[in-house]
């Protein structure tokens, strides 16, 4: 296999893996500080897990909120809705997030601002900030994202740290809008490359952290002289957008220096006809060194996806006890509803994946791949099939709710779904009525929020959503660069749900949304819970479980903390049966990761964002 890298002044490189060799060994001040929360996920690992025991089973009830720090900035001429999805870290004491326009450093037992960095052109990432602990006489700093630029502020006055740089700033050359991960002294971010984006094609890149000088790029399309070019006919691969990696953080193994990348789908993803072939690295996990992006291995998840069905985060990682013995390993999620478990030195897989044949295109000029892979074990996570049973009944919800679905089945013409993967259709004219019904949805079963890890259990957890996407292929105008463009009801691929009292409601029986929890050490499923409420619904049937994109925080106490769900609900569940032990009603929906941290008031926090507000709770 050749490098697929394009590397950057080689000679500086090799200074900077110099320098960073004599940190090897050494500890981190920052990720080693117990009871803090010093990454997105907790460690570089990616595990989302805290080995915090204070708050348990028999005491979570008394959680109660300490204090409420908002995100908003209503005192602007144009107040923006932050939507936020931050998960806050905490280092040394102290708490950095974003907020709609500026980073913030709180106090984190009061919530107290320490200081606030207003980002006065662009926004700063919704989803957080990354600590880097400084080193040789330069102060420990803090990285966010803001569109194309990668910004440096001192940790602890807030100010542009002008040594980084161009005065703070170095320019990505494309957006990325998540978390900058820091490894030693490697800054790597990924790419948000829609259609029409600046920048091109999406590569993840590195950058030195003392400097902001690039690294490496990783050629996440092959160009020719790499064996896996030949994964795209032709010159097909010459520009191609998307093949980007847009996770809201990166994982790395720090005993092999092993950086995992995720890389989303090609666009268009919907019509391939002008890519034929699998289609590298597209839809797969690549394995490449951090300090050089030399390439090591890749397990691709998808050939040649039609349903931008990437994998959304990177792996979690942890060990494997498999048949007697301890693999190293890793657990990685799509949006098809799959979980891989695979070795991460290898990237082979630990418990088995089957090449299945899977219902081809018939949309001309297409060639949908023969096969997709599909694990042996686990079972998958979210619904991957449809048939007529499967619609709603008065009996499962309501009368209200099961005729609009009706309605809905009956207005958008002949449904087709042939289990996972199933092409979309071809509507040559307006007289043809055909439409698939995509399981998962355009919006996938599992998402961000990645996988969970309890290395008290070696269960990992999942949080997956169970909606459907109605759509077809059609013809575009003859102006455009592709044939065929993806449509459905309402001349866009549209939910299979309807809205009832201001809430969307799937059309097929539920569970919309559960918890998984998968036993490592043996591939099965050691529970699965619905997790949400309707609460239109009677009390006999509000347990459908609720559609949410973010993940889940396991605590050393055996207790699994999540709110993703769109009931407002944030939930704690016994981590070994999935029994829900306390709820509390928020005021707005917590689309974030949580996390917890031990204060200097000895007291452990857990954490939350609620949509435009950090929610802090303790102990009462």
């Amino acid at each position: 296999m050749s490098l697929v890298l394009k590397t950057i002044r080689f000679g500086a490189v090799m200074a900077f893996l110099t320098n960073s060799a004599l940190l090897k060994g050494a500890e981190n001040d920052a990720s080693n500080q117990l009871g803090e929360w010093p990454t997105y996920r907790g460690n570089t690992a990616g595990t989302g897990y805290s080995a915090l025991e204070q708050v348990n089973a028999a005491n979570v009830s008394n959680l109660g909120i300490s204090w409420r720090y908002s995100l908003r900035n209503d005192s602007s001429e144009n107040p923006r809705e932050p939507n936020s999805q931050v998960t806050p870290i905490v280092v040394n004491g102290v708490m950095y997030v974003t907020t709609v326009d500026r980073v913030a450093a709180l106090d984190p037992i009061t919530g107290e601002e320490l200081w606030s960095h207003n980002v006065p052109i662009n926004a700063p990432s919704r989803r957080g900030v990354a600590y880097w602990p400084g080193q040789g006489g330069i102060s420990p700093r803090i990285f966010y994202t803001a569109f194309d630029q990668l910004v440096a502020l001192d940790a602890e006055t807030g100010e542009l740290d002008l040594e980084f740089g161009d005065s703070g700033m170095v320019s990505m050359g494309i957006p990325y809008i998540s978390v900058p991960f820091i490894y030693e002294n490697v800054i790597v971010v990924g790419a948000n490359t829609p259609r029409g984006a600046i920048g091109g094609v999406g590569n993840a890149r590195a950058f030195n952290a003392l400097n902001g000088n690039k690294l490496w790029e990783f050629e996440s399309v092959p160009s020719p002289g790499n064996p896996d070019n030949d994964t795209w006919e032709g010159d097909s691969w010459i520009g191609r957008l998307g093949a980007n990696a847009w996770p809201f953080y990166f994982t790395v193994d720090d005993a092999k220096d092993q950086l995992y990348i995720p890389l989303a789908s090609p666009i268009p993803f919907a019509y391939g006809g002008d890519r034929a072939g699998a289609n590298l690295y597209a839809n797969a996990i690549v394995a490449v060194d951090i300090y050089s992006g030399e390439y090591n291995w890749h397990f691709q998840t998808i050939h040649h996806d039609l349903w931008d069905h990437d994998p959304p985060a990177p792996p979690t990682l942890f060990d494997v006890n498999y048949n007697g013995d301890t693999i190293p390993a890793l657990g990685i999620t799509t949006k098809s509803g799959y979980l891989f478990v695979l070795n991460r030195d290898t990237g082979e897989p630990v418990y088995g994946v089957t090449e299945a044949s899977v219902a081809q295109s018939q949309v001309p000029g297409e060639r949908t791949f023969a096969t997709q892979p599909i694990p042996v074990k686990p079972e998958p996570l979210a619904r991957v099939s449809y048939d007529e049973s499967d619609l709603v009944t008065a009996q499962d919800t309501s009368v209200e709710h099961a005729s609009a679905c009706r309605d809905l089945v009956n207005s958008v013409g002949i449904i087709h779904n042939k289990g996972p993967y199933t092409p979309w259709v071809y509507r040559p004219d307006t007289s043809n009525e055909d439409v698939t019904l995509l399981f998962p949805g355009l919006s996938g079963g599992p998402n961000w929020g990645g996988v969970a890890h309890n290395p008290n259990n070696g269960y990992v957890y999942v949080f997956a959503a169970d909606i459907g996407t109605l759509g077809w292929l059609e013809n575009t105008d003859v102006d455009s660069d592709v044939p065929y463009v993806l449509s459905g009801p309402g001349s866009r691929p549209g939910g299979f749900n309807v809205r009832i009292d201001g809430m969307s409601m799937p059309c097929q029986k539920p569970p919309w949304g559960r918890l998984t929890a998968v036993d490592t050490n043996s591939g099965n499923i050691a529970w699965q819970i619905p997790l949400g409420i309707t609460d239109s619904l009677s009390e006999n049937k509000k347990l459908t479980g609720r559609p949410g994109r973010a993940g889940a925080l396991v605590t050393g106490s055996n207790l699994l903390f999540i709110a993703a769900t769109d009931d407002n609900r944030f939930r704690a569940l016994d981590a070994t049966t999935g029994e829900i032990i306390w709820e509390d009603q928020m005021e707005r929906r917590g689309n974030a990761n949580p996390m917890t941290f031990l204060g200097a008031d000895g007291k452990q926090y857990v954490v939350v964002t609620a949509t435009d507000t950090i929610v802090s709770y303790a102990l009462q």
